[in-house]
């Protein structure tokens, strides 16, 4: 099986957000706003992200898949400073921080699974929090992760004798219910900077993540850490 990420040419960030979108956009709200109603609307609006990201391992494939099989050991550790709880025998709770737009802020925490190996594939999706009611906002997340072994190549340290690329996709969907006066604004000004929000979110999360995983694996091994992990995102 041939890895889409082997061949080692990056990949190109279509966009990025403007932090200037994260704060109250005053050009499109008038002094009256400031007396409309919080209240949310029945309306909900879906943002959506899709993101594809690579972790090189310098291990073979079993050896990679063992430690994944454990992340009762490892997942806390490397989500670090998300807040992070146990949720089951293969879930958490994740609070992964405050952010907004417009003026309005959320501070999302999801429940997510880890489901068992299956068929060479990982998957994670979206459980119920228990005793936790989401506040105007739900989230669908569904992402899969695949192991790709390859030979080690001239870039790979001389103790390399194989490489495993853990690839992974993710299909995000946040429904979000606004107070009334976000809905004084465009929806396409709503649903774009929604969308590059998120995209936004997810990438900084990934950033975060997948170093801290790739050390966190290879410290355990005394094993060369790899430099720079690929990734790219779309909305």
């Amino acid at each position: 099986m041939q890895s889409q990420f082997y061949d080692r040419q990056p990949f190109e960030v279509p966009f990025e957000v403007n932090s200037g979108m994260l704060n109250p956009v005053s050009s499109l709200m008038d002094a009256d706003n400031a007396a409309i109603e919080a209240a949310s609307t029945n309306e909900t609006t879906r943002f959506h992200t899709h993101f594809e990201s690579c972790m090189e391992m310098y291990a073979d494939a079993e050896t990679v898949a063992k430690y994944l099989d454990t992340h009762h050991g490892w997942f806390c550790r490397c989500a670090h400073p998300m807040q992070v709880e146990p949720l089951g025998e293969n879930g958490y709770a994740l609070v992964i921080g405050r952010f907004g737009a417009f003026g309005y802020e959320v501070e999302p925490k999801i429940g997510l699974e880890l489901l068992p190996r299956d068929q060479g594939v990982y998957r994670v999706r979206t459980v119920p929090v228990p005793n936790y009611g989401t506040p105007g906002y739900d989230v669908d997340y569904e992402s899969a992760m695949t192991l790709v072994e390859v030979p080690a190549d001239r870039f790979a340290p001389h103790q390399v004798s194989a490489i495993t690329y853990v690839e992974w996709h993710l299909d995000l969907s946040v429904y979000i219910q606004f107070p009334k006066f976000i809905h004084k604004l465009p929806k396409s000004v709503i649903q774009n900077t929604g969308d590059r929000l998120l995209a936004q979110i997810v990438r900084q999360v990934s950033k975060s993540l997948t170093p801290k995983v790739q050390e966190d694996f290879h410290t355990s091994l005394g094993l060369p850490v790899p430099k720079k992990a690929k990734k790219r995102a779309n909305g």
